[in-house]
């Protein structure tokens, strides 16, 4: 029960302002209203009889004092006729006390008005929620371009001091990360690249075949391939797979406190954390990528076999006449890039975990949808480049 002049958050009332003394005697809630019960001074203790009429009362009947009221108006005759409204509506017999007549005129006159509704203030139109929207997001995208581009900046110079100065390069995690990132990795890269090559060659030679051309088939397997479908489909497994790894091993350690274990210890996490795993990606993507052109043809090859019944040694002659340099080069020039940004922003993700477990399972969820979101941006820029330049 809040004592005189107090608020029940612990905050001084001003001397003489309204208070409102509440407890429950034999099951009869008591509320003695007393002090200056002016529109000015109603705030605090509307508050404590809202939590009064909605909250758990064990008690049968309640008496409403008004003898201690130094000042009444019809804003604290609104609020006392609701109190004693929302309590006969709880079932308790509502008695008032110590009411004079001028207050019971305003209690009459609230009554016969009947209680107030709740001021509903109307949202802004949809047109300005829409434009709200809009701001915010291009707002958010502008933040986090501006701090991916400074963490970009923190992880080139981190690289060119290790170029300067090559016994900072950690050797162990990079040949550790070659291994989880890129050959761990290969089962699952081969077995989707083979099987993407088989549905491709097969719905390429039933259309194909409309036209009396299934024989390109061959064509279309390799160039679709080698240019974009084995690059694209293994980055984005690279992505999801290592991607979300990078995330929550960083934001493990960032949860943790490691990281700022090593800040004091005069290690630094761009050197022992980000730079080998860049590094390592840098160099398992584009590898990764030629391995899954390899089974990403041979499944193709397989389909046509069986569809077309071409010999393995024609399908290999055709695919080499379909094919030049630029045609396998332009998947592998797309690798390094694509590595580089998969690496930084599940780096990134995981830097900016904060201290709880829910930070690091949301990091990584979105470190893998802005990282296939990059992917898939940097290659169609990079096909629009390619197809400018005539390669």
């Amino acid at each position: 029960m809040a004592g005189p002049g107090q608020r029940r958050d612990g905050g001084e009332r001003p001397q003489g302002a309204a208070a409102c003394h509440i407890g429950i005697e034999n099951r009869v809630l008591h509320i003695e209203a007393t002090g200056d019960w002016s529109i000015v001074h109603l705030d605090p203790v509307d508050r404590e009889l809202r939590a009064v009429t909605s909250g758990e009362i064990e008690a049968d009947s309640a008496v409403i004092d008004f003898s201690g009221i130094s000042r009444f108006d019809t804003a604290s005759a609104t609020v006392l006729e609701r109190t004693a409204f929302f309590l006969g509506e709880r079932g308790l017999k509502v008695d008032l006390k110590g009411v004079n007549d001028a207050q019971q005129l305003l209690l009459d006159k609230i009554d016969s008005c009947g209680i107030p509704e709740p001021v509903r203030v109307p949202g802004p139109p949809l047109y300005v929620e829409i434009l709200g929207k809009i701001g915010e997001t291009t707002r958010a995208i502008g933040n986090e371009a501006q701090g991916m581009l400074g963490f970009i900046g923190g992880v080139m110079s981190a690289i060119g001091r290790t170029i300067r100065h090559p016994g900072r390069f950690r050797m162990v995690p990079f040949v550790h990360h070659m291994e989880k990132s890129g050959f761990d990795a290969l089962p699952l890269v081969c077995l989707l690249t083979f099987l993407i090559g088989a549905v491709v060659a097969q719905q390429g030679a039933v259309q194909l075949r409309t036209f009396g051309a299934e024989v390109f088939t061959v064509n279309l397997i390799a160039i679709i391939f080698l240019r974009e479908v084995g690059l694209l489909l293994t980055a984005i497994i690279v992505a999801g797979r290592s991607g979300s790894a990078f995330t929550a091993e960083i934001g493990s350690m960032k949860m943790r406190e490691e990281i700022d274990a090593m800040r004091t210890l005069g290690l630094d996490p761009m050197d022992m954390l980000v730079v080998p795993r860049v590094a390592a990606l840098m160099i398992t993507l584009p590898l990764l990528t030629f391995i899954a052109d390899i089974m990403g043809l041979i499944g193709g090859g397989i389909v046509v076999q069986v569809m077309l019944g071409m010999s393995p040694a024609v399908y290999i002659d055709r695919v080499a006449s379909a094919v030049d340099f630029w045609t396998i080069a332009v998947g592998l020039i797309k690798a390094p890039f694509m590595a580089a940004v998969i690496a930084l922003v599940g780096c990134r993700a995981g830097l900016s975990v904060t201290g709880s477990a829910e930070s690091v399972g949301a990091m990584t969820t979105s470190s893998v949808v802005r990282s296939i979101f990059l992917v898939i941006v940097l290659d169609a820029l990079f096909a629009m480049f390619f197809t400018a330049v005539g390669i």
